[in-house]
């Protein structure tokens, strides 16, 4: 069958609806009129800059997630009383009619093995699993009472970074380009870096841009080989060729953009625009051969290597070439102690070697470079882990905590926010918030803020609804801003 045919079989009601404008009527009416009449108007560039709603603190955004999300009792929030009653029974009110991803019945409490002790003038308790952060105490803020609504991975990862815990909604990063635009007209606006060899568990929907024209979406990056998937020049052309072929291009997707004023259109223009500057920007910057020793060796970075510690280094280099938003994905933080590379002891010692390193090292380059104050930097996962034993190994050797969004921690840095600040508590045992809790609505809301941005503001018109990055909800707060 000819495939036009077969594609317009394949057509429903609904989609010849949609596709013109709200009904029959307002279709021929729009066509009547003008483009404008579909209500779609678009920035012949979709990323030049623009202003936000007021002055902001942070110009660019750092964000690094550690997929599988960190135990934070073993890290950043000491709890002495639970250590004293570890292995006894947990009490029935706090697991009364919750559900635990892979523990039921009545699992022990759990202390740290970790040693614990304080640092900087701030005094801030961290574990002897963070050693270079120790050095950074006075310079991060630590968020003790975060909570969530999702205990499952992928649903909790798209909930924090696009405010809905299913796929669809645009992310954080594609909210902060589509808001402040790019600085940077020869790199993308939002760059993505992915470590450890997986995906992360929301996939691409973690850092795409939802029902937004998709020029704000995260683009992939690779620290090792070429750095952007098709990038290049297929064999056989050059690139005098390419760009007599993207001119062609450009003058069919004007005139469709000319007649129909649909964003995409404008957007795939900009993609194809921006993708010609990227295939001589983007080595350039991706080539940290050009860093001196030193350097390398603060962050643990090896030339022609792929890791956290060489995506940690081109993050600086990103954010010095005025990329606005960063992000960093580092999958293997899922401590649920069901093997050696997932227990307390060891397997985070292991895992924090290769973050803890190269983030001490991020933050003196960026306050060497004069970048610290206005670059927010963002460290975590996307909920917590139990003050019990995961259940799974209960009775093994070795220690590993379960999925816990009641109460956890995250971390923040620059960018206008308290520097060496602990902002909540959790109880004493661990189990929930005991002062100032912070939903993820919060946090996003706070984010925006620091960007310049009133979150209930920034929004997108989809299917007849005004949307934004916090939903319905969220509050700023204000005890985290300097």
């Amino acid at each position: 069958m000819n495939p036009a045919l077969e594609q317009i079989l394949l057509n429903t009601r609904r989609h010849f609806l949609r596709n013109c404008g709200v009904g029959l009527g307002a279709g021929a009416l729009a066509q009547m009129l003008s483009p404008d009449a579909f209500g779609i108007k678009a920035p012949p560039n979709p990323l030049l800059p623009r202003n936000p709603h007021f002055r902001p603190k942070a110009k660019r955004v750092i964000y690094l997630h550690l997929t599988g999300s960190p135990p934070h009792l073993d890290l950043w929030d000491y709890k002495p009383e639970l250590v004293k009653r570890s292995d006894q029974e947990c009490p029935d009110e706090f697991i009364k009619g919750k559900k635990f991803a892979f523990t039921s019945g009545t699992p022990k409490l759990m202390g740290t093995p970790r040693k614990f002790s304080q640092h900087g003038k701030s005094g801030m308790w961290m574990s002897d699993a963070i050693p270079h952060l120790h050095n950074h105490a006075d310079d991060l803020c630590v968020i003790k009472s975060m909570h969530t609504d999702q205990f499952n991975h992928a649903p909790a990862e798209l909930f924090v970074h696009t405010g809905f815990p299913q796929p669809g909604r645009p992310s954080f990063g594609a909210w902060t380009t589509y808001g402040l635009g790019s600085v940077n007209q020869n790199l993308p606006g939002y760059v993505v870096l992915i470590s450890s060899g997986t995906q992360p568990n929301g996939g691409k929907n973690s850092f795409s841009a939802g029902f937004i024209p998709s020029v704000y979406q995260g683009v992939q990056c690779r620290s090792k080989g070429d750095p952007v998937l098709y990038v290049s020049n297929p064999p056989g052309m050059d690139r005098s060729l390419r760009r007599a072929s993207l001119d062609a291009l450009r003058d069919l997707n004007q005139k469709a953009a000319d007649d129909f004023a649909h964003p995409e259109t404008l957007t795939r223009i900009a993609q194809y625009e921006l993708a010609f500057k990227m295939q001589a920007s983007v080595p350039e910057v991706m080539d940290i051969s050009k860093e001196s020793k030193v350097t390398l060796e603060a962050y643990g970075a090896e030339v022609g290597g792929a890791s956290f510690a060489n995506n940690c280094l081109l993050a600086r280099r990103l954010a010095e070439k005025d990329v606005r938003f960063i992000q960093l994905f580092d999958w293997g933080w899922d401590f649920h102690g069901t093997g050696k590379d997932t227990a307390i002891e060891d397997g985070l010692t292991n895992k924090c070697a290769t973050m803890d390193k190269p983030v001490a090292a991020l933050i003196k380059d960026l306050k060497e470079r004069g970048m610290f104050e206005d670059t927010l930097l963002i460290i975590g996962g996307e909920f917590g882990r139990t003050p019990f034993r995961e259940g799974r190994t209960s009775k093994g050797s070795l220690l590993g905590r379960d999925h816990f969004p009641d109460c956890y921690t995250m971390i923040m840095a620059g960018g206008g926010v308290k520097s060496g600040h602990v902002h909540g508590e959790s109880d004493e045992l661990g189990f929930g918030v005991a002062k100032d809790p912070v939903h993820v609505h919060d946090l996003q809301a706070t984010w925006m803020h620091l960007l310049g941005f009133d979150h209930e503001q920034l929004t997108y018109r989809f299917q007849g609804r005004d949307y934004r990055l916090t939903d319905v909800h969220g509050h700023v707060v204000k005890g985290l801003i300097a």
